[in-house]
């Protein structure tokens, strides 16, 4: 004859999924104590009984029991045998956790000053893929079989050390293979000790800005520039002074009132109006800065996408010990996912860079970092990104056609930088490129993606930034360029009337 719990046991068992029995059966006594179905100090059978009553071994049940007796569920009495604990640990804490929410109100979610400002500026768009994204390559385009290959021979028996966190700020193996990459493209002079492998563009600006500006030290950017760089420097409490940019690059003041910590800069291909910095004005920024005892932090993001003349050589290779703190990425050679970018760090501050970056980042990836060695040594990532160049150069081309067919004489630019992975046409009136606000109503033709800069009266740079490297169907960006010039007519009729006479919103 089955007892009372036996009978309990069996139909809860028949509730459970758990493929091993003892699970089953752990789980069946367990919710039978929590909900009260076996009440406090009640005799469980012995282990003989209940195997007899269930039909399972008594090794099943003994297993069973251990493991309640291990989690305080039951109690072991000499010579008495099992019982239910007085108080099972889960239901001890739900009473006290409803005893003391009977008086005390739940914490509410409250963000730091720092962190609402972050929200409040957040700038990432959700869309990172599609025709007119700037800045992100044709990932369809990398040689995914052979970088895949690689990683898979590597990782059959990586060495232990590889395994574990780097300390050293990178693999040796990826240190010295971009010592001879930056030395060969870009004019970069410096040892493997020097480099340091971060996680992208993001990672290396907040790590510099960290470690070499206190709480209100000012900063000079371009203006505009990349808007990553400013979020990194409110987060920091550093303040940010633009410098205008020109056709010649940034234009370095000709007196220095505040004496800015850092420097930031694209001179090769300034984001994202795509001017080159003249040699006059690299000299003259060099001498600044080491007057004013500044450090200039050298954005390289994308200069091997250089589709006519010679390559701009980096600044930092312009003089030698040069106060420059130069950063690239493979965010726009290779593919954005991958997450790994690098610095150049000057010889004074290698050591505390380093030990810096262990201590907030932890580095690893180290069978990544090991694999892009053997891509760049064996000349691949140099193959990859001489295929690219002519890929991203036809998609420029044709952009380039279908705006001045289509756009034109609205489209006022020339493209003349013919670099990078985005076009910035400037169009006669100011309404066919003002910033779309939440506010603003949803009227008009969105052209695509565009990288906005805020300047500091609030308005908006008078250009939009159409990217061309992913990749995307000719007919979409032919639809795409048709409606914009449809807008732009439309926009111009508008502008042409005389004030008062007719009422028109721009388009957005």
């Amino acid at each position: 004859m089955r007892s009372l719990v036996g009978d309990l046991v069996l139909v809860r068992l028949q509730e459970e999924r758990d493929p091993l029995l003892h699970k089953r059966l752990y789980n069946a006594l367990r919710r039978a104590i929590l909900d009260g179905s076996l009440a406090p100090q009640s005799r469980l059978p012995p282990s003989r009984d209940l195997a007899g009553e269930l039909g399972v071994s008594r090794n099943t049940i003994l297993t069973t029991y251990e493991q309640l007796l291990a989690e305080g569920y039951v109690v072991s009495r000499r010579g008495s045998g099992t019982f239910v604990a007085q108080t099972a640990p889960e239901s001890s804490l739900t009473a006290k956790g409803q005893q003391e929410n009977s008086s005390i109100a739940a914490p509410t979610a409250h963000l730091s000053r720092r962190g609402q400002h972050l929200l409040g500026q957040v700038s990432a768009s959700p869309r990172q893929w599609g025709a007119f994204i700037p800045g992100v390559p044709d990932v369809n385009a990398f040689p995914h079989p052979l970088f895949s290959k690689i990683q898979a021979r590597i990782s059959r028996r990586p060495k232990p050390e590889r395994l574990s966190y780097s300390c050293n700020g990178g693999t040796p193996e990826l240190q010295q293979a971009l010592v001879d990459y930056l030395r060969v493209s870009r004019g970069v002079h410096c040892q493997s000790d020097q480099i340091l492998i971060t996680e992208g563009i993001h990672q290396a600006i907040d790590l510099v800005t960290r470690m070499l500006c206190d709480n209100g030290d000012l900063a000079w950017v371009e203006e505009p520039s990349y808007w990553g760089i400013r979020h990194v420097l409110a987060m920091n409490d550093v303040r940010a002074e633009p410098l205008t940019v020109d056709a010649n690059g940034l234009c370095p003041p000709e007196t220095v009132d505040d004496a800015p910590r850092l420097i930031f800069v694209t001179p090769s291909h300034q984001y994202p109006l795509g001017a080159v910095m003249s040699l006059e004005r690299r000299q003259r920024l060099l001498a600044l800065a080491r007057q004013q005892g500044s450090w200039i932090v050298e954005d390289d993001y994308d200069s091997e996408f250089r589709f006519s003349g010679q390559p701009i050589p980096a600044l930092q290779g312009l003089v030698a010990d040069a106060p420059v703190v130069y950063i690239g990425t493979f965010s726009k050679t290779l593919y954005p996912g991958l997450r790994l970018g690098y610095v150049v760090i000057p010889r004074p501050l290698v050591s505390d860079l380093k030990h810096a970056h262990a201590e907030l980042y932890r580095g690893g990836h180290s069978l990544i970092q090991m694999a892009l060695a053997e891509f760049i040594t064996a000349g691949h990532y140099s193959a990859h990104i001489r295929r690219m160049r002519l890929l991203y150069s036809r998609r420029r081309a044709f952009l380039t056609e279908l705006i001045q067919r289509h756009c034109m004489p609205y489209a006022l630019s020339d493209f003349s930088d013919n670099a990078g992975l985005h076009l910035n046409p400037q169009f006669a009136h100011k309404r066919l490129t003002m910033w779309r606000s939440p506010e603003r109503p949803m009227r008009g033709t969105i052209l695509g993606a565009a990288a906005v800069a805020l300047l500091p009266d609030g308005g908006a740079q008078e250009r939009i930034t159409d990217g061309y490297s992913p990749a995307s169907p000719k007919s979409r960006w032919r639809r795409r360029s048709a409606s914009y010039s449809a807008a732009c007519r439309r926009t111009a009729r508008r502008c042409s009337c005389p004030r008062g006479r007719r009422k028109t919103k721009p388009p957005t």
